[in-house]
């Protein structure tokens, strides 16, 4: 099945039968010393909800930490008193995005960073809705790390206020946070893209806004612009494992 969008006065058709998945399952990367992920028979009495234990069906609990254990998408609530739930505030699920890939740059600290600059060497236009920045060395080794206490790499703050000002409103990306792993509790690329202080949402808070962090996309993957869709299942929590989707835009002739 096609569809047919309009972008910059073109038209672009999608096939929505050639999608592309660029989540991480639940359980194969860890970060932040998460609690790990786990899915077990829930057991009452002599039910052991199991079909190879013998039960008429699996019946299974899990535990996991959405921010720790794979790819999640996340709201301002992550950094507000208030919590305000993925749930709440992601009421669309199509974008316009465009995929990039940046180099990383090392600082004289020995952090690896996404610059500023990089970002706007690989944006050559005006950026739509959405952004999903692949870093290089992109390496297998993203789909199955532990990234606890390794300094991953970042998203410098003048990047991120690079995004905001050039209207970003979801933001993808291949990393565990969009801060630095250890920063003193200060969360700056965070505050300016929900443009929260105090730990307060404002009026002029970007509520609407998210970003998903720890996904993965394959090399062979090329950049460019695709339809995304952001998949959640209903939980009211800041955050949420997440499955975002891409399909690739094409001219329509």
């Amino acid at each position: 099945m096609k569809i047919i969008t309009t972008y910059r006065d073109k038209q672009y058709s999608c096939d929505l039968s050639r999608p592309i998945d660029i989540s991480i399952p639940v359980g194969q990367v860890k970060c932040f010393h998460a609690t790990d992920y786990k899915a077990q028979p829930y057991v009452a009495g002599d039910f052991i909800g199991s079909v190879k234990n013998g039960a008429p069906v699996n019946f299974y609990d899990i535990t996991m930490n959405p921010h720790g254990n794979g790819t999640h998408t996340e709201g301002l609530g992550h950094i507000t008193k208030k919590q305000e739930s993925i749930n709440s505030v992601l009421k669309e699920f199509h974008f316009i995005s465009q995929l990039i890939s940046v180099k990383l740059k090392k600082t004289k600290n020995g952090d690896y960073i996404i610059t500023k600059s990089a970002i706007k060497s690989a944006c050559k236009k005006a950026l739509p809705p959405a952004i999903i920045i692949r870093t290089q060395p992109n390496s297998k080794t993203k789909l199955n790390q532990d990234y606890s206490d390794t300094n991953p790499p970042y998203l410098h703050k003048s990047a991120m206020q690079y995004l905001v000002d050039h209207g970003i409103k979801h933001l993808l990306i291949d990393l565990p946070s969009v801060d630095r792993e250890v920063d003193q509790g200060k969360l700056e690329s965070h505050h300016l893209f929900w443009n929260v202080e105090n730990k307060r949402a404002k009026d002029n808070s970007r509520k609407d806004c998210t970003i998903t962090e720890l996904i993965y996309i394959p090399n062979k993957i090329k950049d460019g612009l695709y339809l995304l869709n952001i998949q959640i299942p209903s939980l009211e929590l800041d955050a949420a494992p997440s499955k975002p989707v891409l399909y690739k835009m094409k001219v329509k002739k």
